[in-house]
């Protein structure tokens, strides 16, 4: 709905206004449409992409059945969490299958985050194939806070995770919170420090006060590497160690055993993401996961009870519950 105060349309977005109300709402072919806006077909093609890429339009599909698939009532009952598999071929590529969850996701994000909320996100090669199709809703007083710092001994990583929580924050018209400093400190002791400074306990109790947490899993393993294994934050040692302590994988740089435990893995006494009793206390913890090799690291975050949504391929959702 446009409000009075709102800023005027741009004539393209008027006429991909126009297009989709005749369109969807009065069954106009696009040949009668172009026609009546004495345009040719593909330019109507065009304004009706627009409109669906910029949210003046929001379709959804009603399963006649009215009922959740085999597959997510099996995650239902077995992880009590509620599923989206969304179904890609099984030929398709870890990276073609990324992309397409990713865009699945990124078109009805809107539904689980409004005005008055905070959502916090967690950075890392899945957020970034979210970031790059997310559907404009506009929203009031709305906040998007950074989950775990971005630095390493190569750069500040500002420029990476500020690229996609910015676009994030754009397309919901939400305050943007940064968080800082780097992913790990190099001494414990440095970040007991750090968390005591009034500038980030801001930023810890916003993160505590969430509304929504978005986040994938992260996986030594995956095929699409997430950056966190691959960006210059680990160093040799640093791996051995996680190895040794059994980790699977990561939520926010936080790294937990097949069980879903955290004690006594020592990165997590150095690193910056919330710790999993802060993410628990979140109201929906909203995951994104696609490709087979990143189970191992799902069952963990599912055995640590970190996940309320799960947005997941067929595939990658068959092999979890083993059908």
């Amino acid at each position: 709905m446009i409000h009075p105060n709102d800023p005027p349309l741009s004539d393209r977005t008027t006429d991909a206004l126009t297009a989709a109300q005749l369109y969807y709402v009065q069954d106009l072919t696009m040949e009668a449409i172009a026609q009546e806006l004495h345009t040719s077909r593909s330019s109507v093609s065009r304004l009706l992409s627009q409109a669906r890429a910029s949210g003046l339009v929001d379709i959804q599909i009603r399963s006649p059945l009215d009922a959740p698939s085999r597959v997510e009532k099996l995650i239902l009952d077995r992880f009590q969490v509620t599923a989206h598999v969304l179904p890609v071929p099984d030929y398709a590529s870890d990276v073609d299958r990324l992309e397409r969850v990713a865009l699945s996701v990124a078109r009805i994000l809107g539904e689980f985050f409004d005005s008055n909320m905070i959502m916090g996100i967690a950075w890392g090669s899945t957020m970034n194939a979210v970031s790059r199709h997310l559907t404009p809703k506009r929203t009031h007083n709305a906040q998007i806070v950074q989950l775990n710092g971005a630095g390493n001994t190569r750069s500040t990583g500002l420029d990476y995770a500020n690229e996609i929580l910015r676009r994030f924050s754009n397309a919901f018209d939400a305050r943007l919170e940064q968080f800082p400093v780097p992913t790990f400190f190099d001494d414990p002791a440095t970040r007991t420090a750090y968390w005591r400074e009034r500038g980030l306990r801001r930023l810890l109790e916003m993160q505590g006060n969430m509304d929504v947490a978005l986040f994938s899993v992260g996986s030594p393993f995956s095929m699409v590497p997430s950056h966190v294994y691959v960006g210059g934050y680990l160093d040799d040692e640093e791996f051995t160690a996680l190895s040794d302590a059994g980790v699977v994988g990561d939520v926010a740089t936080v790294f937990y055993r097949a069980d879903g435990s955290t004690d006594g893995i020592p990165l997590n006494d150095r690193g910056t993401g919330p710790e999993l009793s802060v993410l628990r206390r979140t109201p929906r913890r909203i995951c994104v996961v696609a490709g087979t090799s990143k189970v191992d690291s799902l069952r963990g975050a599912l055995a640590a009870g970190l996940i309320t949504d799960l947005f997941i391929d067929e595939g990658t959702a068959r092999a979890l519950v083993g059908s």
